[in-house]
């Protein structure tokens, strides 16, 4: 039995709003990075620089990635309703788990290149090259500092700006070949640029990548773990006997919900301790909506989690406090930021 009876869950939706400044600087920021991509091929074409025409595939990738996040921001924006009670949320961190396979191809693609380019060699006119390379060295910096006001927090716009300091690492790359091009001549300075810049874009894809799968495996959050909730509720709240399948996880960035178990000392104390327990486990560790189901001292059983760790132990019950809950402050419980019940009570 979950005793969240003191909510008022007629007039609130768990689905939070979606920043609209995101939503614009993404939107700009895709029009700027699918423009200039354009001119870049035309420039690639006209110098015969297969290090141009590399960084416009680059930001084709780039304005994909953006055009992907600007999705994942308007689906977000779309109302919780009795099939999906968490909202489209978590559409913007299966946009950033994309955005990360995205820059491993973008990797790839790189380091073929250079291997083609240190076989088959092709005469270039750095001239044009270095003032395509530099105009796209400007429009990256500009993206990149239009996608990092205000909140950059999200997956998603993480990941764009990901795939923007990739493109800006090309530009950087682009720019100094032309120059070394321009000055000796000499050809395979292109090819091992590119191979140093997959190797910085490589890294970045690669935290990415975990961060967004941990979100999708229901991962909990960094200092959240459920052994610690469960011992940091023995040790502070008192009227707590045991506390037991313990479950916590993100919706998406930044949002964790938890649900848990927990046996009291005496039953009568039921509404206080749950309370107690709600507001420590949001107070202490940033989880926005909390669940608290209440295991009662009778004769029934006490059904196993399913979802448990093989050896896991609940909370021993020595370390209960053996009197009863000081009468604390009733706060209401706050949804304005709340996410949905999506894992119920075991």
């Amino acid at each position: 039995m979950s005793v969240h009876d003191h909510h008022d869950h007629d007039h609130h939706s768990h689905a939070p709003t979606v920043s609209h400044h995101n939503e614009r600087k993404v939107l700009l920021s895709f029009v700027l990075i699918f423009a200039f991509m354009i001119v870049e091929v035309v420039g690639g074409l006209m110098s015969g620089s297969l290090a141009l025409l590399a960084d416009a595939g680059h930001m084709l990738t780039d304005a994909a990635a953006l055009a992907l996040a600007y999705a994942a921001f308007r689906f977000g924006r779309r109302a919780a309703d009795s099939r999906r009670t968490f909202g489209y949320l978590r559409f913007e961190v299966v946009a950033g788990f994309v955005n990360a396979l995205t820059l491993f191809g973008i990797v790839v693609w790189i380091l073929w290149e250079a291997w083609r380019r240190f076989h088959q060699p092709h005469p270039v006119l750095a001239g044009p090259m270095f003032g395509v390379a530099v105009a796209g060295l400007l429009v990256n910096l500009w993206v990149l500092w239009i996608l990092t006001r205000g909140d950059s927090d999200h997956v998603n716009v993480r990941g764009a700006v990901l795939h923007v300091m990739g493109d800006l690492l090309g530009s950087v790359g682009a720019v100094l070949a032309a120059v070394v091009i321009w000055t000796t001549g000499w050809t395979p300075i292109d090819p091992i640029l590119s191979v140093v810049v997959s190797l910085l874009i490589l890294r970045s894809a690669w935290v990415l990548l975990k961060t967004s799968l941990h979100i999708l495996l229901e991962g909990a959050p960094a200092h959240a773990a459920p052994e610690q909730i469960a011992a940091y509720l023995m040790d502070t709240v008192t009227g707590v006997a045991e506390v037991r399948h313990v479950h916590v996880w993100q919706i998406t960035s930044g949002r964790a919900l938890a649900t848990l178990h927990v046996r009291l000392v005496e039953d009568d104390d039921a509404r206080i301790v749950s309370r107690a327990v709600e507001h420590a486990v949001k107070g202490r560790f940033s989880i926005e909506h909390v669940t608290v189901a209440i295991d009662w001292n009778d004769d029934a059983p006490h059904p196993d989690c399913s979802l448990a760790q093989p050896g896991a132990m609940p909370s021993p019950p020595a370390h209960a406090h053996g009197h009863r809950p000081e009468h604390r402050h009733d706060h209401d419980h706050d949804h304005g930021h709340g996410a949905a019940h999506g894992h119920g009570a075991h």
